[in-house]
């Protein structure tokens, strides 16, 4: 396994918890549990962003610049609604 393979698992797994945090911040029955759960949210999220700027950096999550047309074209179909 090599080391982009493993920032992948990573990524991928520190999102599943995030998921995780989000669901149980919002289904938090007391202030308590809703702070324990907002916190480790809060950290997962941090984790995430520097796996993510570390991957980005190496050249490992490339992202694609969306078209300024694309753009127009979704914003004006949602516009009317």
């Amino acid at each position: 396994m090599d080391d982009k393979c493993i920032m992948e698992n990573l990524l991928l797994t520190t999102k599943g918890a995030c998921d995780l945090y989000l669901h149980g911040t919002i289904e938090s029955p007391t202030a308590n549990v809703h702070q324990v759960f907002d916190t480790a949210l809060n950290d997962s999220l941090c984790m995430q962003d520097e796996i993510y700027k570390k991957m980005t950096a190496k050249g490992w999550y490339t992202t694609d610049t969306a078209e300024q047309t694309k753009i127009m074209k979704v914003k004006n179909q949602f516009a009317g609604m």
